[in-house]
């Protein structure tokens, strides 16, 4: 079934909550490609990106067995996830956030980020609320980032907000994605398919191999939604636009507290950070906004 409709708008603009969501996961994003974080996770004994990703990233939930991250994460296969096992044996989640936090701070600082103080402050009074009042049934990865404390530093602490945000929209986009009948094998070919993520990257990280990416292809050719050669269909773009559409529909209400004014305001505000990591040539490629 689709879900739009579903959701209540909440009286807010969709295309508001669709450019502060790629903002979001913008200013989110630079985690994963600086340097730093791989030096931090070195510090506490991992040297290879895929067990130390998976460790920072679910940090949040407790040192959970590898199938709940696989579980939370949705898109990745298991082969990929069960790289972090025994990584909570080198040091707790609460070390591994720390040390996420010390990444995210010694990067902020090494790009030069133009937010004053005044900005970080009113930026914070924006996105404070919509964590506060946020529903946190069925977002995992959400409530358990918005349960650990806040970092001292001020943009450090902005950044977690907009972690807690980023994870909820993504939260949100698995529960689309599962009543759309769209598995995690056959979202990841969608979305490349259609250019919404490399497929070098995509293959790299999430690790499903060539039977299954094949496997997937010809449900997605069955539904319509790519032609034989793997390439995306009219129809293709379309459904993954839909569902783009019905996780904004989902989202809405997400941001009902600040309204449509403050929302965008919001995303004037924190886009300096996306900025400057772009300047800093941080990504091997261009990221949606």
């Amino acid at each position: 079934m689709h879900l739009a409709g579903t959701f209540a708008r909440a009286d807010m603009d969709l295309n508001a909550v669709r450019e502060v969501s790629l903002t979001i996961n913008a200013t989110h994003l630079f985690v994963y490609f600086i340097p730093e974080a791989p030096e931090e996770a070195a510090k506490l004994g991992v040297t290879e990106y895929a067990p130390a990703y998976f460790a920072f990233r679910s940090a949040p939930m407790g040192a959970v067995p590898w199938q709940v991250t696989l579980a939370a994460f949705y898109n990745f296969s298991p082969r990929s996830v069960q790289a972090m096992a025994g990584v909570w044996d080198t040091a707790t989640p609460e070390e591994w956030q720390a040390a996420r936090f010390a990444a995210v701070d010694r990067a902020l600082q090494r790009v030069g980020v133009s937010l004053t103080a005044d900005q970080i402050a009113e930026a914070r009074s924006l996105i404070d609320p919509v964590v506060a009042s946020a529903d946190y049934a069925g977002k995992t990865m959400a409530a358990a980032n918005a349960s650990i404390p806040l970092p001292a530093d001020p943009l450090v602490a902005l950044w977690q907000q907009i972690t807690v945000v980023r994870e909820w929209r993504g939260d949100a986009h698995v529960t689309v994605l599962a009543a759309n009948d769209l598995g995690p094998c056959d979202c990841n070919v969608l979305q490349t398919a259609t250019g919404h993520f490399p497929e070098a990257i995509a293959r790299a990280t999430r690790l499903w191999d060539d039977e299954e990416v094949a496997a997937a292809t010809t449900r997605l050719v069955a539904r319509g939604w790519l032609n034989a050669d793997g390439t995306a269909t009219d129809a293709g773009i379309a459904a993954r636009e839909q569902i783009e559409v019905e996780t904004d529909e989902h989202c809405a209400a997400l941001w009902r507290p600040i309204g449509d004014a403050d929302v965008r305001r919001l995303t004037s505000l924190i886009m300096p950070i996306h900025d400057a990591f772009t300047a800093a040539r941080t990504y091997p490629f261009r990221v949606e906004m």
